[in-house]
């Protein structure tokens, strides 16, 4: 079997092309490096520092190149960019590498017989809800950019899928944590940020009462979903979450507690919830205080019973194991980086 993986240098992209390697799977990894690290590519027990191909998703005729032989079996698509300011603040490269570059090898794959093409999608697209636990069928269509560049993603799968008759499966990925989350970058996951600034005896700012409430699901769940899917025909979406959900305080209070620090975080307004993108608010229409309001006081909880009829998933990793986990990893990171 060969698997190609793409942004096999992020987070989620790295652990997946680990537990296939595992299995003894041929790899072919491509990343373009503009949220990947190196770091990622170190486990205990293999490097994949030779083994990354520096390639974009957009690039049609290496992408081309690397699956003409017809042997490439499953494409995982987990490149793209996630974080929701990043694509807010630029919408066109955010479309161009979302939509764009996932039609790119939705189109190689057509062409080359790729038995199955995976999407990292998300459960964003439910921003706008207000039933729950969400399900995959009908919803609301989201607001901001970067749930809109998956949907409209999603959508171009589903083409696919009944002009060619080809096999899709879009996880629609809650809030993902584990070890290699990345602390680092310039509005890092909830998680990271509070491990981060505990670390360093900060005192966290958080938005609102803390009181939001979102699902999470930890990385090694989620792979094994994502291995799972390789089974079944056709189109299909698929909510990748731990139906259960948590507010922000709630996990502060079990970090804290393994972290063993007594900082009292402090509470801001929402208005400047985005205050490293001050473009956002700039302009004859400066994004619109209630957009912020919603996007940090939704609350989000996934229905995950359709992963288990159809591909006997449950998620097995408990809130607090899982967050040991992470601090141990990101602690261990910053160590390095302060030393």
């Amino acid at each position: 079997m060969k698997i190609m993986i793409t942004g096999a240098a992020g987070f989620i992209g790295s652990q997946l092309a680990h537990a296939l390697w595992k299995q003894e799977t041929e790899l072919v990894l491509i990343d373009n490096f503009s949220y990947g690290k190196k770091d990622n590519l170190e486990f205990a027990d293999h490097s994949f520092a030779s083994d990354i191909i520096k390639m974009d998703i957009r690039d049609k005729d290496g992408i081309g190149k690397l699956m003409k032989n017809g042997d490439i079996d499953y494409v995982y698509n987990i490149a793209g960019i996630a974080p929701l300011p990043d694509c807010q603040s630029n919408p066109q490269e955010a479309v161009d590498v979302n939509v764009t570059g996932t039609v790119n090898l939705l189109e190689n794959c057509r062409k080359y017989g790729v038995k199955k093409f995976i999407l990292a999608s998300t459960n964003a697209m439910y921003e706008n809800e207000t039933e729950f636990p969400t399900v995959e069928g009908n919803f609301k269509q989201p607001t901001l950019i970067y749930p809109n560049t998956k949907y409209v993603a999603e959508r171009f799968c589903e083409s696919y899928c009944r002009t060619y008759g080809m096999n899709v499966a879009c996880l629609r990925f809650s809030n993902v944590y584990g070890p290699h989350i990345d602390c680092l970058r310039k509005q890092p996951p909830f998680v990271a940020y509070m491990i981060r600034e505990l670390y360093y005896d900060r005192t966290p700012v958080f938005h609102s009462d803390g009181e939001q409430r979102r699902d999470y699901i930890y990385v090694d769940d989620l792979i094994r979903l994502a291995i799972l899917v390789q089974q079944g025909e056709g189109f299909d979406c698929v909510n990748v979450s731990s139906n259960r959900n948590y507010s922000v305080n709630e996990m502060y209070f079990i970090v804290s507690e393994i972290m063993g620090k007594d900082i009292k975080p402090e509470y801001a307004s929402d208005a400047h919830y985005w205050q490293s993108y001050p473009e956002l608010y700039s302009g004859a229409y400066p994004i619109r205080d209630e957009i912020l309001a919603n996007e940090i006081n939704k609350y989000s909880l996934c229905d995950n019973s359709h992963a288990y009829e159809k591909y006997g998933w449950r998620p097995e990793t408990d809130m607090k194991t899982g967050l040991r986990m992470v601090v141990e990893n990101e602690c261990e990171l910053l160590s390095k980086i302060r030393s």
